[in-house]
């Protein structure tokens, strides 16, 4: 009887000793390295910034080439990741080329991509394209740090559009509640 306590006491002790040297070990990470998968199936080449030094207001193009790396078409979408110390992030989009919001990636292609955007907040910004895969999820490129200088500027917020969407929420969770009422409950 005596033996199992102490055998439960010591097997206690060693899982809290092994959780709190685990807490404490440093993690393995490094800038650029993903999660995702997504080295395996679209690769982003030859990122390049047009500045890496603007005032507000002003224009950043990001152009590069997405390789396609798989045996099979994809659909995707580009934006820009940006990271700061502000709470803002604030740029305003300009142009995509491919245009549209979503584009195909042929089997084995390769396509020229760039993103325009225009500077709305100062801060020091590391900008990075993204490229989302339908199916798959985000990659980024390397990206590069870009220092924005000058006066915010504020664009106005259509208050319409707040009201149409809403509205739209509004009658999804009244449909929902009428339907399923423990979903929103």
């Amino acid at each position: 009887m005596m033996e199992s306590k102490t055998l439960v006491v010591t097997a206690l002790a060693t899982v809290m000793v092994l959780s709190a040297v685990i807490a404490y070990m440093p993690s393995a990470s490094a800038h650029g390295v993903q999660a995702q998968l997504q080295s395996r199936f679209v690769r982003i080449d030859n990122e390049q910034f047009s500045d890496n030094t603007l005032q507000t207001g002003e224009e950043l193009t990001v152009s590069g080439e997405l390789k396609s790396l798989v045996n099979r078409d994809l659909r995707g979408w580009l934006s820009l990741f940006s990271e700061s110390e502000n709470a803002g992030n604030r740029w305003e989009f300009l142009a995509r080329d491919p245009p549209g919001n979503i584009f195909d990636i042929k089997a084995g292609q390769t396509v020229p991509y760039s993103i325009t955007v225009k500077a709305l907040e100062p801060g020091t910004y590391h900008v990075h394209t993204q490229l989302n895969i339908e199916h798959i999820g985000p990659g980024l490129g390397r990206g590069q740090t870009v220092n924005v200088t000058g006066e915010p500027i504020l664009k106005p917020i259509p208050y319409n559009n707040i009201v149409y969407q809403c509205i739209i929420i509004g009658a999804g969770l009244g449909i929902t509640f009428a339907t399923r009422p423990w979903q929103v409950i």
